[in-house]
């Protein structure tokens, strides 16, 4: 379910919380389903569970899952997510798109890169 990569530079922590934004963006975590334990969790990824704790703090920060206490952690309402996350790509892209047009990328030229971003 949270594939951890060895290879990847960022900190488990910010892989364990993009794979749960992915998850529940696109509704395989439902809205209003428990997700695992802080502890379950550490156990089946084999790490800290204080890693995991911080990527769920992360996570209820940033809207994605809320506590019940007792009950424990749940999803967020997706429908609520998805514009705020869309939102936060196209911020990412306007800087890019900023960043290319300053290095004297043309416009014709980024778009068509983003029309064809899979052979990039």
């Amino acid at each position: 379910m949270i594939p951890i990569d060895s290879n990847d530079a960022r900190p488990i922590y910010e892989q364990v919380i993009e794979r749960f934004k992915m998850l529940i963006l696109r509704g395989i975590i439902k809205s209003n389903e428990k997700i695992p334990s802080v502890r379950n969790l550490a156990v089946e990824l084999s790490i800290n569970p204080n890693t995991i704790q911080r990527a769920y703090a992360e996570l209820e920060k940033q809207g994605y899952i809320y506590t019940v206490k007792g009950k424990g952690n749940f999803a967020s309402d997706t429908a609520k997510l998805l514009p705020v996350y869309k939102g936060e790509i196209l911020s990412k892209l306007k800087v890019i798109c900023s960043a290319a047009v300053e290095v004297g990328m043309t416009e014709d030229e980024i778009a068509n890169h983003v029309r064809d971003w899979r052979n990039l």
